[in-house]
């Protein structure tokens, strides 16, 4: 019977990467170096969030003084709350 020997130490199919598992724990080292690398490489965001609610909270604010469904004292009462 022939031996081929496909350049690993034991033969093909043995050894941790050549097996079922072994193929499976290689998808996963992938899918968690893929995600590493977008972690690594987006902006940070913590505190733009809520920066950006409180902006766009603001806006409804004045859009709703504007149109007169708040009085003034509502008004900066709501005001005072969001600046904080």
């Amino acid at each position: 019977m022939l031996h081929h020997s496909w350049g690993f130490m034991y033969g093909p199919g043995h050894g941790w990467f050549m097996g079922g598992f072994g193929s499976l724990f290689g998808l996963l080292l992938i899918g968690l170096l893929v995600f590493m690398l977008v972690r690594l490489f987006q902006r940070p965001t913590a505190g733009t969030g809520a920066r950006r609610d409180r902006e766009d909270s603001m806006e409804i604010l004045k859009r709703k003084y504007a149109n007169g469904d708040i009085s003034t004292e509502e008004f900066r009462k709501i005001r005072s709350l969001l600046k904080e």
